[in-house]
């Protein structure tokens, strides 16, 4: 049986229900899930290295039009 996950919510995420912000639980070094607090039982999987080059761009001003 698997194990639950710990989810984390960013301390940008407000107040509120807590219900607009994207939540992430790791279950292993390289392996992170992410969902929105508002349809928790959507999960994305993502291996946390092509997150970091994601997050990495987008903090770079990559996408900004």
């Amino acid at each position: 049986m698997p194990q639950p996950r710990h989810w984390q919510k960013s301390t940008f995420s407000g107040g509120g229900e807590g219900n607009t912000c994207v939540e992430l639980a790791a279950t292993s070094p390289t392996t992170l899930h992410l969902r929105e607090s508002d349809s928790p039982t959507t999960e994305l999987t993502i291996n946390a290295t092509p997150l970091a080059h994601l997050i990495h761009a987008v903090k770079s001003a990559r996408f900004r039009t």
